[in-house]
């Protein structure tokens, strides 16, 4: 029952979560119109973000790149990015192509637009780049993941020869040594690949020195570096304990959780706990997980392979020791991994809502095969310690019920006297089920079937740690919510789409008296709006007609007529400057003349927003 209650709680757990970056606002306004070139572009996002050398992008009504200042921080402001723009734009639209990292080390990019003056006829897609080189990122997650499993399984190991106390260790002196180098290797790896990472390059963008220099200055890059160091650290202490015989010494089990807590702070530090809400907590909870999620999975390792050699008589005590750790690790992950599911999630329908909830609910599936193999597990615990307890109660001597008035050992009448043959008495036996002795080939079995079990257990585990490495490098539900919330990078902002039909009953030339207008407002919301009036033929092709006039009322609070007052800018009708003050349902009229003699207007109802 109890077991139930933690995979309830864990289910939502796994993965250190909070937020990346997301874009809250730009100046100027993502597909606003400006009257004057703008000195300077600013992006303002939901965290702290981290530039580089080639963070915006601009991209004039021409598509050809415009030159810009150095990416900065705005005001020493670390969540906001600014660039500056060139004394004079053209008039025209404008597309700037951004990329940053966030403080949680992944990063993020997008794309937004803007006018000067008016915005262009037509606008090209401007491709923003690629989210990150293929083979840099499948390098990186290998790493990453690498990374993890090397870290469970080095902190796994060594609590359970400190904690468990294996009579003999030998088996265990490999799996350390390559855990230990699979974490330095893998560290290397990640800190050579940062750059070309962030900057979504191909692994040849490692080898720049400006690069790897910019990469030591980062967070990520001193989280690593420091990483480093805890491993030497490390190492030193391996050997320590490798010729330390009394390992229950207090002195080497601090120092061993120390390491441990330090080297989970170098994820920590550098990656989701580290941004976001509540981050002190978050980071102290991230911690706990990554020690936790060691000392369960990498002991499973460590119980695997000592499985193999260890005698029977030991098993009986090591086996119970690492399942009350097993035991508490769990419970350590089920409290931390329910904090962090909220801090990531933000809200339940983000569990099946967003792609970070799918690969919760994916991680759901594998914990409770997890969680199953470990109860299987311990019902092999227990029948491997029976064995030591049917012999215990063996070797109680058992008490021989004497008559009344029985003398003393060695006296007439006391058990265990000669008889008449002068043959000593046989002791009667108390009645009562007794435990069958064990046979030695049941405890060869037991050790079996355990081992099997630890093994399913391993191998689960394998698949829980890749998903928590998908789970690090994927948005959370909670920031993903807060972006929602904007319009997407790279799209212009709400706008209403009105088709106006019309019929002037008659024809001039070539022109027919029948089409439509289609009639663009942004944004659709109080203050200023932009419109956009092109006429389309009966045919469904566009034609030139003499005049276009729109106006706007607004009778339940008798405002208008107000004219917008198009120009025609060469193929449509458009103009920048339409104050509608008020929100509501306005009444759009819209006249078009296709001859001095025939013209008509047709009503439309369109909705302005506050």
């Amino acid at each position: 029952m109890l077991l139930g209650t933690v995979l309830v709680l864990l289910l939502l757990g796994g993965a250190p979560a909070s937020a990346h970056a997301a874009l809250r606002s730009t100046d100027p306004d993502d597909g606003s119109v400006v009257k004057r070139a703008p000195r300077h572009l600013t992006l303002t996002f939901t965290e702290s973000v981290g530039l580089l050398d080639d963070s915006f992008r601009v991209f004039g009504p021409d598509q050809r790149r415009v030159h810009t200042g150095e990416a900065r921080h705005a005001d020493g402001q670390s969540d906001t990015a600014r660039v500056g723009l060139p004394g004079k734009l053209a008039r025209g639209t404008y597309t700037v192509a951004w990329r940053v990292v966030s403080a949680d080390s992944h990063p993020v990019s997008g794309a937004f637009t803007f006018s000067v003056g008016k915005r262009s006829a037509t606008s090209a897609q401007v491709d923003t780049g690629p989210d990150e080189d293929p083979l840099t990122g499948g390098l990186h997650d290998a790493a990453r993941y690498l990374a993890y499993l090397a870290a469970a399984l080095l902190v796994g190991t060594v609590a359970f020869v400190l904690l468990c106390r294996p009579a003999d260790t030998s088996p265990l002196r490999r799996p350390l040594s390559a855990a230990w180098w699979t974490l330095l290797g893998s560290t290397l790896v990640l800190l050579v690949l940062r750059a070309p990472y962030e900057t979504a390059a191909g692994p040849a963008a490692a080898f720049d020195p400006s690069a790897l220099e910019r990469t030591v200055t980062s967070r990520p890059g001193l989280a690593l570096l420091a990483r480093l160091a805890v491993l030497l650290l490390t190492a030193a202490f391996l050997l320590r304990l490798s010729r330390h015989r009394d390992r229950r010494e207090p002195v080497l089990r601090a120092v061993g959780a120390t390491l441990a807590v330090a080297l989970a702070l170098t994820w920590a530090a550098a990656e989701h706990a580290s941004a976001g809400i509540q981050v002190p907590l978050a980071m102290t909870s991230s911690v706990l997980h990554l020690v936790a999620t060691g000392v369960w999975l990498g002991g499973l390792v460590a119980l695997l392979l000592t499985l193999r050699r260890a005698s029977v008589d030991a098993l009986t005590d090591i086996v119970p020791r690492f399942s009350r750790i097993a035991f508490a690790s769990v419970t350590v992950l089920a409290v931390t991994g329910l904090y962090q599911s909220w801090r990531g999630l933000g809200s339940l329908s983000a569990l099946t809502g967003t792609s970070y909830g799918r690969l919760l609910l994916a991680k759901l599936v594998a914990v409770t095969a997890l969680l199953l193999a470990a109860g299987y597990s311990r019902r092999w615990t227990a029948r491997l310690a029976a064995p030591a307890t049917a012999v215990a109660r063996t070797a109680v001597p058992e008490r021989v019920a004497q008559p009344v008035g029985a003398g003393a050992p060695g006296e007439p009448g006391a058990s265990g006297a000669p008889d008449e043959a002068g043959e000593p008495e046989a002791p009667e036996k108390q009645q009562g089920p007794s435990e069958p002795a064990p046979e030695p080939g049941d405890a060869d079995i037991r050790r079996r079937g355990l081992r099997r079990s630890v093994l399913v257990e391993v191998a689960v585990a394998a698949v829980v740690l890749l998903i928590t490495t998908l789970l690090t490098t994927t948005l959370p539900g909670r920031a993903q919510a807060e972006a929602a919330q904007r319009s997407p990078a790279g799209a212009l902002p709400p706008t209403t789409l009105v088709s106006v039909p019309f019929d002037t009953g008659g024809s001039s030339g070539t022109l027919s008296g029948r089409g439509t207008v289609q009639v663009t407002l942004d944004p659709a919301r109080v203050g200023e709006n932009g419109v956009q009036a092109v006429v389309y033929g009966a045919d469904k092709g566009l034609i030139v007609v003499p005049e276009v006039r729109i106006t706007f009322s607004l009778p339940s609070r008798k405002v208008g007529p107000i004219d917008a007052g198009l120009t025609d800018v060469g193929g449509y009708w458009s103009t920048n400057a339409v104050n509608l003050p008020l929100a509501g349902t306005w009444t759009m009229k819209t006249t078009v003349r296709v001859s001095e003699v025939d013209q008509v207007t047709v009503e439309k109802q369109v909705r302005i927003v506050p």
